[in-house]
């Protein structure tokens, strides 16, 4: 009897198991749920190189979506050109227990053009389907394949999809003929299996079992803890255009035989150059000239139409219809420049991205282009796609990272300025007349360089309704009623803004007995500490380096007078140094603050020390003076 119930539980057993799908929920790791919103259950992509001009890029995914935040992931959208074709779509949804709810019909994927707010010339189309279920969980799965004509590049591979989304397994297979020449970058430690058969190499790597990531305060990213693979051809064939990028003099070889009779211009265009040099008596006012012309004549726009892509439009073309995209109007301003007998050379450059690898070239290192006017002792970088920057100030996520100049003998690894903690400062100076109340009347000046210049100069241009929102809503110190707001740039040739503000405040003193207390720093202080964040998996950097010093001067309210104010505090560390200073003098407090951050990335285990740093300031910035009325 005993035998026979357990047949029928382990045939019962069975039965259950069969009806379990391949994505049933209950099949994942309890540890791959943990912090996850979304779990990758398979990814495989399969790259088969057929010969130097063509490709073939088979992918499959399938991700259980575990709540609502996840439904972002339930989405395809796949790229492609007409260079690339996208086809053998097959898409499925699944319910919690990976039975099979819906198969997805041709006619349910969009093909749409991918163009953007900014761009009028556009090849690129996307695939796009977003499936939709309102229990939870649920799976989706698609495959395709798509054929490439011409390779500049190989696709690229990563485990993680983005913060709480773990992994369960993902593959990418790159397949070549054995005589055809690549390259490859993987993440540290990451393996790769090489397996030969008959004329074709095949290139494997994988990754399985990872839990989900949770972000953490500023995180510079996940690539130092995800798997990935960047691959690159040495010879390739596009669009017409054959190149070798196996080293940055190569590939800047290409870019400037792609550019070879593209800066032309028009005779009407020539005279112009010379009208608007000729009062000019150095270079550097040349300079100036020239690209005041072009922030004032010209707009940015996106042009992406085959190898256009990557070659700038005709110089000769800018000057008619005034408008272009990075490459475009970095051309058109090299033009004039040389026109005025002024050399320049374009900078391939990763806009907001880290530096060139330098010792590994392809393309996806870089996005953008600027210009880069090398004069005897000072050599200046152009943004010739913003027509506020000032001339030489390239913004802060073009700074201090190494980009390639084009030159006549190819590729050269240069370095873009760097702007330090004292170039990027907020220098504010305020005044606060106290009412017995508790209320004020405050005037605040500040001037902002470099980073602040460019992290405060839109509200130079937004309408006078709107800008006075953002300022009352900003505003650290509660505002009762905005009387006055300037912004000004004393000099276009410079980063630098200033802004005065004036306003009475609602009540910044509280009574006690018959003291009143005062938080000494009301204007720029820190108002909360973040969390400490044990086994800490990213590095971590404030966005950029700064220099804030404040100055706060209080009149006190008529018969009162300062009983104690708080000792001055000095806090030093490796990420940075504050200091506060108090004084009493007659009817006034002087508050003194200066607070230097280095925005170097830290290493994880570095991140409570930097939390404890932060605590400091923070306690330092809620210090009260205690005012007492006078005989």
């Amino acid at each position: 009897m005993t035998k026979c119930l357990l047949s029928l539980a382990l045939s019962l057993y069975g039965v259950a198991a069969a009806c379990q799908g391949a994505y049933h929920v209950a099949k994942i790791p309890a540890n791959l749920k943990k912090d996850a919103i979304a779990v990758v259950r398979n990814e495989e992509q399969f790259f088969d190189i057929k010969n130097l001009g063509a490709g073939q890029f088979e992918y499959k995914i399938a991700i259980t979506i575990l709540n609502k935040a996840g439904d972002d992931f339930a989405e395809m959208n796949e790229v492609y050109d007409k260079f690339s074709n996208i086809y053998s779509i097959k898409a499925t949804l699944y319910d919690a227990s990976g039975k099979k709810v819906k198969d997805y019909r041709s006619s349910e994927i969009k093909d749409q053009s991918l163009l953007s707010d900014f761009s009028i010339f556009d090849d690129n189309r996307v695939k796009r389907l977003k499936f939709v279920s309102v229990n939870y969980p649920y799976t989706i799965e698609y495959s395709y394949k798509q054929d490439f004509k011409g390779l500049l590049y190989f696709p690229s591979w990563r485990d993680f999809k983005g913060y709480n989304v773990s992994v369960e397994k993902s593959s990418y297979t790159i397949q070549k003929d054995k005589n055809y020449q690549l390259r490859y970058l993987t993440s540290k430690g990451l393996k790769t299996d090489s397996v030969t058969a008959d004329d074709k190499v095949q290139y494997k790597w994988a990754s399985a079992n990872k839990p989900a990531l949770v972000y953490e305060p500023l995180a510079t990213g996940i690539d130092k803890i995800s798997s990935w693979v960047k691959a690159s051809p040495d010879q390739f064939e596009y669009d017409g255009s054959t190149g070798n990028f196996n080293n940055w003099k190569s590939f800047g070889a290409w870019i400037y035989d792609l550019n070879k009779g593209g800066e032309k211009l028009p005779d009407a265009t020539k005279q112009l150059v010379q009208n608007l040099i000729k009062d000019a008596k150095t270079p550097k006012e040349k300079i100036r000239a020239l690209y005041n012309h072009l922030q004032q004549n010209t707009r940015y726009v996106s042009v992406q139409l085959g190898i256009g892509g990557f070659r700038p439009i005709l110089a000769e073309k800018v000057a008619q219809v005034n408008y272009g995209d990075c490459k475009a109007l970095s051309n058109y301003m090299k033009a004039l420049l040389s026109e005025a007998g002024i050399k320049s050379n374009l900078i391939v450059i990763g806009n907001d991205m880290p530096s060139l690898n330098r010792e590994y070239s392809s393309m996806g290192q870089a996005n953008h282009m600027i210009l880069c006017v090398p004069l005897t002792n000072d050599t200046t970088f152009l943004e010739c796609t913003s027509q506020y920057k000032p001339m030489g100030f390239i913004g802060n996520s073009n700074s201090d990272r190494d980009v390639l100049m084009i030159t006549e003998d190819g590729g050269k690894i240069v370095h873009t300025p760097v702007y330090t903690a004292k170039d990027n400062y907020q220098i504010r100076k305020t005044k606060i007349d106290l009412n017995e109340d508790g209320t004020g009347l405050l005037k605040l000046e500040s001037v902002y360089g470099n980073a602040q210049f460019e992290d405060n100069f839109d509200n130079t241009l937004l309408e006078p309704v709107t800008l006075r929102k953002r300022i009352i809503e900003g505003s650290p110190i509660p505002v009762n009623e905005l009387i006055n707001i300037k912004y000004t740039q004393p000099d276009k040739s410079l980063p630098v803004l200033t802004e005065e503000l004036s306003f009475k405040t609602n009540k910044l003193l509280t009574k006690g007995g018959d003291k009143l207390f005062l938080v000494v720093n009301q204007i720029n202080r820190k108002e909360h500490v973040p969390l400490k964040v044990e086994d800490r998996k990213t590095y971590f950097s404030v966005p950029f380096s700064y220099n804030d010093e404040d100055e706060i001067i209080y009149t006190l309210p008529t018969g009162y007078k300062v009983e104690f104010i708080p000792q001055d505090v000095t806090i030093t560390s490796e990420f940075g140094t504050y200091t506060a200073k108090f004084a009493a003098k007659d009817n006034t407090i002087v508050y003194t603050r200066t607070q230097i951050m280095s925005n170097q990335k830290y290493p994880p285990a570095k991140y409570n020390d930097y939390v404890d740093f932060i605590k400091k300031i923070y306690q330092a910035d809620k210090q009260k003076a205690v005012l007492a009325k006078t005989l």
